[in-house]
């Protein structure tokens, strides 16, 4: 099994290393082996989360999502916030105000709603979760609506505006900020 292995990995080093250097930097090999940032398939965002000053009128905890901008603020202590890279609604699917998550799914399953199902009629009538699931790995469920905060199986659509009015994270990203909010976390949606 080791003989196997070996000659397919001495030959991706053989070639990073002939490569200048640019090869691996893009490569990990754990995506080959598991484990690696696309694991969960959701890739890394194209804007790494970062704490950055946030001068906001939120309490700590509160989701802030900015659609214009394509980000999502978890405002933290000390004028503090966590930012991710998020996709959003496109034109005349953007929306704005104020909402409680009501509930979090991991690997959720996903039904279309029937909006939805009269636009593309060739979606599925129900999906369950896994990764080949538009909600990816984790979703939060805002209010009454029928919008989420939640993963994706398209990484390159995260800072896009091409959802339903949803908000797409990175399952990386979407699976950290899942860890550090609960149920009855307040999200603001700015659509300026």
């Amino acid at each position: 099994m080791i003989r196997f292995f070996a000659a397919p990995i001495a030959a991706i080093a053989l070639l990073s290393a002939t490569a200048g250097g640019a090869f691996a930097e893009e490569f990990d090999s754990r995506d080959i082996m598991g484990g690696g940032p696309n694991f969960f398939r959701g890739g890394s965002s194209p804007v790494p989360r970062t704490t950055v000053i946030y001068n906001g009128n939120y309490a700590p905890g509160t989701i802030v999502v900015n659609t214009s901008e394509r980000r999502l603020y978890l405002v933290l202590q000390n004028g503090q916030a966590l930012r991710y890279s998020i996709g959003v609604g496109r034109d005349g699917f953007r929306w704005g105000g104020v909402h409680r998550i009501t509930a979090k799914k991991e690997w959720p399953d996903w039904t279309p709603p029937s909006q939805m199902l009269a636009r593309r009629p060739d979606l599925p009538r129900h999906m369950k979760g896994g990764v080949e699931n538009p909600l990816g790995a984790r979703a939060m469920y805002l209010g009454s609506t029928l919008y989420r905060i939640h993963g994706s199986n398209e990484p390159e659509t995260i800072g896009q505006a091409v959802s339903s009015g949803c908000f797409r994270m990175t399952n990386d990203d979407v699976t950290d900020l899942y860890g550090r909010v609960g149920v009855g976390t307040t999200v603001v949606v700015l659509n300026n």
